[in-house]
């Protein structure tokens, strides 16, 4: 039976502006279990980013319980909170964010090297996590050697080479075209389905959201609604012509 691993009960996250309060985040309450692929959406300034920040531990509620893996992290100083999210969360970002004259392999062994792990472990996990990911002819190209899906690739594999239970994706296929974007999205729903990675990815993109188990749909600061899909859709098909909905503006051709 799958446990809770993220616990959010009525919380709230104000930003002061001098005598202004913003609510950014308003009576918030969700609960996503161990190997749950869920997609929050909603437009700018609905409040999934402030929501992101607060499951990934790099911010705090004005008011209200966050739990992680059963931990209560809400009320927890930076540090603490830190010691979490270095231990629980593995992040990606819509920019790649790689080291640019390191190879693919020493981008992946970054984290276990914060961590102190010694060298011989180190490479040898990173490259078994950069094979996961279909990038074992890859590794010691730079990042300028790699097109923008390869360098999400080699950014997923970052994140997942401490083999984190949480999985935090913001906006991970923005910077790329339709088809290396499915190519993104196809990979995670196998890490979901193979290793049981739980998964949390921010987008406003409705084709995006379509191939997650769950749908969090954010507005106002609030919890619009939150959906099961039954029949997530499979990234690794392409859609047929014309069903796909325009691409956003943000949207490059960097395959």
């Amino acid at each position: 039976m799958s446990l809770p691993l993220i616990e959010l009960f009525d919380v709230d996250k104000d930003y002061v502006s001098g005598p202004v309060v913003v609510q950014a985040l308003i009576e918030a309450s969700l609960t996503v279990n161990e190997g749950e692929f869920v997609a929050i959406v909603g437009p700018s300034g609905s409040g999934k980013s402030t929501l992101m920040n607060l499951i990934g531990c790099l911010d705090r509620p004005t008011r209200g319980t966050y739990r992680l893996g059963g931990i209560e992290v809400g009320s927890r100083t930076n540090n603490a909170r830190a010691i979490v999210r270095n231990r629980l969360i593995g992040f990606v970002f819509q920019g790649f964010n790689l080291l640019p004259r390191t190879t693919a392999l020493e981008n992946v062994e970054l984290p276990l090297v914060y961590r102190g792990i010694h060298s011989r472990d180190r490479k040898s996990r990173a490259r078994a996590v950069l094979e996961q990911v279909g990038l074992g002819e890859r590794m010691h190209h730079t990042p300028n050697q790699l097109s923008g899906g390869q360098q999400q690739r080699v950014a997923i594999a970052r994140a997942l080479v401490t083999d984190p239970p949480l999985l935090l994706a913001d906006e991970p296929t923005g910077n790329l075209d339709t088809h290396t974007s499915d190519e993104i999205l196809s990979l995670l729903q196998r890490l979901n389905r193979e290793r049981g990675l739980t998964i949390a990815l921010v987008t406003h993109e409705q084709d995006v959201a379509e191939c997650a188990g769950r749908v969090i749909t954010m507005r106002d600061g609030r919890v619009l609604s939150d959906e099961l899909q039954e029949h997530p859709r499979d990234a690794s098909v392409p859609l047929p012509r014309g069903t796909r909905p325009p691409q956003s503006a943000g949207r490059g051709g960097a395959r």
